[in-house]
C-alpha cells in the first residue's frame, strides 16, 4: 500500500482509543471477533467510530465526495422521482444517512420550485456531528422551510412517502465469508503481538452460513454477506403503509457480485481521497465499505410484502429524472456556470465515473404509475 497521509496528533491519539476499545472487545468476545462486528465499532462506536466522531468526511477537506456533495444536479434531478411518489402516496420524505445535508437542501429546494414540497422532511443520521452540519446548512439555505425539518432517533413505526437513502447500504457492517477446499470460513479478527490480524474459523453463525451455502463461489474464493443491508430494506418495509423506498449506492446483482473473476470482494476503504483495502489503518478515521448486493436488498423488500418498481444504473435513472433538462436550463454560452456543471454531469453519468457502478433500485406499496425513474434501462434482469 502507498503511504498514506500521516494523521494530526490528535488524531492519531483518536484512533488509538478506538483501536484500544477493539481490542478489549476481542479479547472478551475469545480472542476472535467477526469482521462485521469490527467494522460496526469502526464505524459507530459511540463518540469513536468514524461516523460517531467529529471528523470531517465528506466534500474536498474530508475523506470522499457523494453525488450530492459533487453536484446540485443530482438532487434538483431526483426530486422529480420525490415529487411522483409524494403525489401518489402524500406523507413524508424520510432520509437516511444525510452525510452534510446538501441533498436535502437541493431536493427540498427543488420540490419548492415545483410546488410539491412534503409535508415533512424527516432525516434519520447515526452521527451527531453530521446532524449539526445537517442543521446548519439547511438553516443557512432554506431557513424558511426549517418548520418541515424533523430529526429522528429511530425509525418511525408507521411511515407514508418517500424513504431515500443515497450511500448509505455500503457502510452496512458486512461479513466476510471464505470458501476453501469445499468449505465455509468466516475471516474475523484477532490479535497478533497487539495488532489486528486476520483469522479464519468454519463459518457457524446459521444465518451467514444460510446466506452462503445460496452462494456458487469458486474455491479459494473471499468476499462479503452483508445481512444488515437486507435486515434494513425488510424492516422499512414493514413500515411503509404507502410510498416507496429508493436506495442509491455502488453495487451489483447476486450474479456479478460474486462472480469467479472478483476473488477478493469488493471491501474498499477512504481515507483522505486515498482508496485502499486495509480496514486495519487508522480505525475510526477512514471509512470502511463494501458494495452493495442489490438482489439481496430488492428480494427482502419483496418477501415483506413491497411491490418491485425499477432497477437501473445511476445514470439512467438520472437521465429519466430530466438531469439533462436541468443542464440545458443554464446557456452554453455563459461558460462561467455552463461548464462547472457540464463536468459535474458527466461525472454522475459516464460509465467510467458514477453512471455505471451506481445504481438505483426502488420498491413501494399503494404506487400504481410507473416511476419516472425507471422508464428506460431496465436493469432487473441482472439481479
Amino acid at each position: 500500500m502507498a503511504p498514506l497521509p500521516a494523521p494530526s496528533l490528535d488524531a492519531q491519539r483518536h484512533s488509538d482509543a478506538l483501536a484500544e476499545l477493539i481490542r478489549a472487545e476481542i479479547a472478551a468476545a475469545g480472542e476472535w471477533l467477526s469482521f462485521a462486528r469490527y467494522m460496526e465499532l469502526a464505524l459507530y462506536a459511540p463518540g469513536l467510530g468514524y461516523y460517531s466522531a467529529g471528523a470531517r468526511k465528506l466534500g474536498t477537506e474530508g475523506d470522499f465526495v457523494t453525488a450530492p456533495e459533487l453536484s446540485p444536479l443530482f438532487g434538483r434531478a431526483l426530486a422529480r422521482q420525490a415529487a411522483q411518489v409524494l403525489k401518489e402516496s402524500g406523507g413524508d420524505i424520510l432520509e437516511l444517512g444525510a452525510g452534510s445535508g446538501k441533498l436535502a437542501v437541493d431536493l427540498l429546494g427543488e420540490l419548492e420550485t415545483q410546488g410539491t414540497l412534503p409535508g415533512r422532511y424527516r432525516i434519520l443520521d447515526v452521527s451527531a456531528d453530521l446532524r449539526q452540519r445537517q442543521e446548519e446548512r439547511l438553516a443557512s439555505r432554506l431557513p424558511h422551510l426549517m418548520d418541515r425539518v424533523e430529526w429522528l432517533d429511530e425509525l418511525p413505526q408507521r411511515f407514508t412517502g418517500l424513504i431515500l437513502g443515497n450511500e448509505v447500504l455500503d457502510a452496512l457492517p458486512a461479513h466476510l465469508v471464505a470458501w476453501r477446499g469445499g468449505k465455509i470460513f468466516e475471516r474475523g479478527v484477532a490479535l497478533k503481538d497487539g495488532e489486528f490480524a486476520w483469522e479464519d474459523r468454519p463459518a457457524d453463525d446459521p444465518a451467514l452460513l444460510a446466506a452462503a451455502e445460496k452462494i456458487a463461489a469458486p474455491d479459494d474464493y473471499l468476499s462479503e454477506i452483508c445481512l444488515a443491508a437486507p435486515a434494513l430494506a425488510g424492516s422499512l418495509a414493514e413500515r411503509l403503509e404507502r410510498g416507496a423506498m429508493l436506495f442509491l449506492d455502488y453495487g451489483f446483482g447476486t450474479a456479478e457480485y460474486y462472480h469467479p473473476q472478483r476473488r477478493q470482494g469488493t471491501l474498499m476503504c477512504h481515507y483522505r481521497h486515498h482508496a485502499h483495502g486495509d480496514p486495519f489503518y487508522l480505525p475510526g478515521l477512514q471509512d470502511i465499505t463494501a458494495h452493495v448486493d442489490f438482489s439481496a436488498v430488492a428480494t427482502a423488500g419483496v418477501d415483506t410484502g413491497l411491490d418491485f418498481l425499477g432497477y437501473t444504473s445511476q445514470a439512467h435513472f438520472l437521465i429519466n429524472c430530466g438531469i439533462t433538462d436541468l443542464l440545458a436550463q443554464v446557456p452554453a454560452e455563459d461558460a462561467a456556470a455552463y461548464l462547472p456543471l457540464a463536468r459535474q454531469a458527466q461525472k454522475l453519468l459516464s460509465p467510467a465515473e458514477m453512471g455505471e457502478l451506481f445504481k438505483a433500485v426502488m420498491l413501494g406499496r399503494g404506487v400504481a404509475e410507473p416511476p419516472v425513474g425507471f422508464v428506460r434501462g431496465d436493469k432487473s434482469p441482472t439481479l
